[in-house]
């Protein structure tokens, strides 16, 4: 099933030079903090993780600090972004790190337990069951088809294992779409997966007790061309509708002016982010791989 006509390919090109992405962080951070949050919620401890989408690899180093025994796994479709966080990794390493990680084994494992793989999270390179926790910080709207990353995702979980993660819902860049209304006709964002069809993909791919809710957040900007720098180091627009071409000064000039009149009491131009959170978690099978029934007897569980 179909979310949008995304062009992984173009997705892939959008995220190809970090430099421009990293502008827009400061979103995701907050988004992984709250995020962070509500998993200190779960008593869970994890022998091995993953992160979908990890990008620079920011939240993969931040979750090894919340379980550090973990063996982490970072997944991403954009070579340039893995890279990006392997540097990273690198620079903090410093010489006197390096030097203190010989009498720190515990910096060792870290760096050690951490593995960055290149790849489709539908299709994951990774063996069934064998995460305990799979976490997704605004990755998962870049995907056309997110009942099959679900699926995928629910391969790999073991029995109790849990899915976390966050995305765009569709009054995100609201504004946007607005003022581009004004130029033309065609698809300039995503139209973002509203949370309910969320959870109900979650159900259809075998998930248990899916939780999904959502909150606004607004950006406020006093220059349009601001705006625009900050919706494009966001990713930009990887739809196969998109407009065709070059965007002329004509059409730049009607985009700007359709900005301007939104412009609120204050003088601000508002920027809208709906964000969906979900979790749930990996039932334990009621069934074999035969399609077999599996029916279970608790021993200590007296009769009537």
């Amino acid at each position: 099933m179909l979310s949008a006509p995304i062009d992984l390919q173009l997705v892939r090109r959008l995220f190809a030079q970090p430099e421009k992405i990293r502008p827009s962080a400061f979103l995701r951070r907050e988004i992984a903090s709250r995020m962070r949050e509500k998993l200190e919620l779960v008593k869970i401890q994890p022998h091995s993780l993953l992160d979908a989408g990890c990008g620079e690899t920011d939240d993969v180093a931040e979750l090894q600090k919340n379980y550090p025994g973990a063996l982490a796994y970072g997944v991403d479709a954009s070579l340039s972004m893995l890279q990006a966080g392997l540097q990273k990794q690198q620079a903090a390493l410093s010489a006197v790190g390096r030097l203190l990680a010989k009498w720190t084994p515990g910096v060792l494992r870290q760096e050690a337990a951490q593995q960055l793989l290149c790849a489709d999270f539908a299709r994951l390179p990774l063996a069934n069951a064998s995460m305990d926790l799979i976490w997704s910080n605004l990755a998962l709207h870049w995907h056309p088809q997110p009942d099959l990353v679900f699926a995928e995702w629910r391969r790999v979980l073991r029995t109790e294992g849990l899915l976390m993660f966050s995305c765009f819902g569709p009054d995100t860049l609201i504004e946007l779409r607005q003022a581009f209304a004004g130029v033309d006709e065609l698809p300039h964002t995503i139209p973002f997966v509203d949370m309910h069809d969320f959870g109900d993909m979650l159900v259809n791919a075998g998930f248990s007790t899916p939780v999904m809710d959502m909150e606004k957040i607004t950006l406020t900007y006093m220059d349009a061309n601001k705006l625009l720098q900050d919706v494009r180091a966001i990713g930009g627009n990887p739809l196969m509708t998109r407009r065709q071409g070059l965007f002329g000064r004509s059409a730049y000039r009607k985009l700007l002016s359709g900005l301007e009149k939104q412009r609120n009491a204050q003088g601000q131009l508002v920027l809208s982010f709906e964000i969906v959170y979900g979790h749930a978690f990996r039932p334990v099978s009621r069934k074999t791989a035969a399609g077999e029934a599996i029916i279970r007897f608790d021993p200590h569980k007296k009769g009537l």
